[in-house]
């Protein structure tokens, strides 16, 4: 048996943790665990650790076939290489952990046993039972027979609201009137929260009763978002529509259902005490977790529809899964009543996932490189970005006369209209250009990047450099949600110099929130930001320093997420061999949801 007061005794362990793998937190767990189980078995132990890492990283499980895809990296940010590793011999390593006393296999009943084996796949206890809990969820919800509209009804309806030419759009306000689960996917630009009024619109024309609809998404950001984009989208409908739909506020999903840290259930509603709403929406799904998930589904009524919005090729949720890309990875169902209703309206048959496909919003250019992106075509990327076309482009060069053009340009338009009280000048200005990173740290990251264009901007004010820490013209991010003031993080403003007073204005679509500095605790000054903290944010340009090609950041969902957040101009500045490793190389988290639905 193991001491557990002995940090690293020899042994996989030790060997796995001196080579990079393995963090000493995730040698803890395991040695304290094996202990408390009496497991003597080194194969175990480092299972058990192997489960705590994979869900350090996002992955709800280990897969024991692919263990040669792990990078050995302690730090996120690192750089280290893949290494031969002292692997024990894996039919051998199962079997020890099969009849280990801290494993239970397949399907047995839920007990006290910390570890989950099923087929080469390892969970934590936990995670098995939060994915199972999903995949039960979704299975029963999707096939089970809503409150479905008369089909005559429907038509009636789709010939006065689904006017459009996209053919995808039409498709998902459809699919939600006939199923439990709904998924619209689809990138930036493309219509996803117009498509949602659509829906809500179909659903209140075709329904018998009415609707008691519920808004959320996983973050306050997110949220303010998505109120803001549903307030424009609202603008198209019928007034009667619109009227019964404009009420209608975005929370997040642990304000939806009621988060109590000291309670027995966590939320106020689960199982037990269910939503009342027949309605709910969810948008950015992709940013939400299986653990969250697990939790919404539980909580909602036998009956009620759940539609769940986002771009399933976006980078994933900080916490573990990826709910929403795996429910698109799976094969949606068919339902006779959707199909036969589709098949009515001379529109294809999705199943229960729409996918929007037409980009409504960014230059063709700059979708045509996210295409390829998506697509896994390295040599197409590179042929596009430095082809010389408008609005996209490549350099190796992080001097490159450009970029300080591009953002010293916007910066200084910033600063003079906030000087003089410009508040649309200043804000549009604002969200002309922004340098994304990948990272946080070194010379890649946004550290670095922010220093060296405040230096650029400080060089083109000369004496005209404002020495106030709030001076006006300054970007300023939150970093900490402030509900009280209706901030939250990943909120990006600019100080503005308005009769005499200082205010920080925030866009909020249809007007702008204006904020006294001296109210603001979390803030940083964001002269660069991660491609992480500008999901759900648009630029009308970015430009974008690639991770060096060691990096395990360095993924085809973080170049497609930043590509996405421009609308008119892409700007990728790093090395060739780095653009191509980001495009063939796609994040993997390791689920076994799809396999489940």
């Amino acid at each position: 048996m193991i001491e557990v007061a002995v940090s690293l005794n020899p042994g996989l362990l030790k060997d796995l943790n001196q080579a990079g793998l393995l963090g000493l937190g995730d040698v803890h767990v395991a040695q304290k665990v094996s202990h408390l189980f009496g497991e003597s078995d080194q194969r175990v132990h480092l299972a058990l650790a192997l489960a705590v890492r994979a869900l350090r990283e996002g992955s709800t499980c280990v897969e024991f076939d692919q263990l040669d895809q792990f990078r050995v990296a302690a730090d996120p940010e690192a750089t280290a290489a893949v290494a031969d590793l002292p692997w024990p011999d894996l039919e051998p390593w199962l079997a020890a952990v099969a009849s280990s006393a801290m494993v239970h296999t397949e399907s047995a009943a839920v007990g006290d046993r910390p570890l989950r084996l099923i087929g080469r796949r390892l969970y934590l206890e936990r995670y098995w039972q939060e994915e199972s809990t999903v995949a039960e969820q979704l299975t029963a919800r999707r096939q089970r027979s809503t409150d479905a509209p008369a089909l005559p009804r429907v038509v009636t309806a789709a010939a006065e609201l689904l006017t459009g030419d996209d053919l995808d759009q039409a498709t998902a306000a459809i699919v939600g009137l006939f199923t439990g689960v709904s998924v619209i996917a689809g990138g930036p630009g493309t219509g996803k929260t117009y498509t949602v009024a659509r829906v809500l619109a179909m659903m209140h024309r075709t329904a018998t009763h009415r609707l008691s609809v519920a808004l959320a998404a996983p973050t306050g950001k997110a949220a303010v978002r998505m109120d803001e984009a549903l307030a424009g989208a609202l603008a198209s409908l019928p007034q009667d529509l619109a009227a019964q739909l404009v009420g209608l506020r975005a929370s997040t999903i642990h304000r939806l259902l009621g988060w109590t840290p000291q309670s027995r259930h966590r939320f106020v509603h689960h199982g037990g005490n269910p939503l009342p709403h027949d309605v709910v929406v969810v948008d950015e799904a992709s940013m939400v977790s299986v653990a969250l998930m697990a939790r919404l589904l539980d909580a909602l009524r036998p009956t009620a529809r759940l539609i769940l919005v986002g771009d399933p090729h976006q980078l994933a949720p900080v916490e573990a899964g990826a709910v929403l890309a795996d429910i698109v990875d799976a094969p949606a169902p068919r339902l006779p009543q959707l199909s036969a209703a589709l098949n009515e309206l001379g529109l294809p048959d999705s199943g229960t996932v729409a996918v929007l496909r037409r980009n409504h919003r960014s230059d063709a250019t700059v979708a045509q490189v996210a295409d390829a992106v998506l697509a896994a075509d390295a040599e197409a990327v590179v042929e596009l970005v430095g082809s010389g076309v408008p609005g996209v482009s490549f350099t190796e060069n992080a001097n490159d006369p450009a970029l300080r053009r591009r953002v010293t340009s916007a910066a200084l338009e910033m600063i003079r209209a906030a000087r003089h009280g410009e508040v649309t000048a200043a804000l549009a200005a604002l969200g002309r250009h922004r340098v994304l990173c990948g990272h946080r740290h070194g010379d890649y990251g946004t550290d670095h990047w922010a220093r060296t264009v405040e230096a650029w901007v400080n060089a083109e004010l000369g004496a005209d450099v404002d020495a106030n820490p709030w001076y006006p013209g300054r970007p300023v991010m939150i970093t900490q949600n402030s509900p009280e003031v209706g901030l939250f993080n990943g909120d990006a403003g600019v100080v503005i110099r308005e009769a005499g007073q200082l205010r920080v204005h925030f866009d909020r679509g249809d007007h702008t929130q204006a904020v006294s500095p001296y109210l603001l605790d979390a803030v940083q000054t964001v002269q660069a930001m991660t491609v992480h903290k500008a999901q759900g944010s648009q630029f009308a340009e970015v430009s974008v320093i690639l991770p060096p090609v060691e990096s395990p950041l360095l993924t085809r969902e973080l170049l497609y997420t930043a590509i996405t957040r421009a609308e008119h101009g892409v700007h990728l500045i790093g090395s060739a061999a780095s653009l191509r490793q980001a495009v063939l190389n796609r994040a993997r988290r390791a689920s076994g949801l799809s396999s489940r639905l």
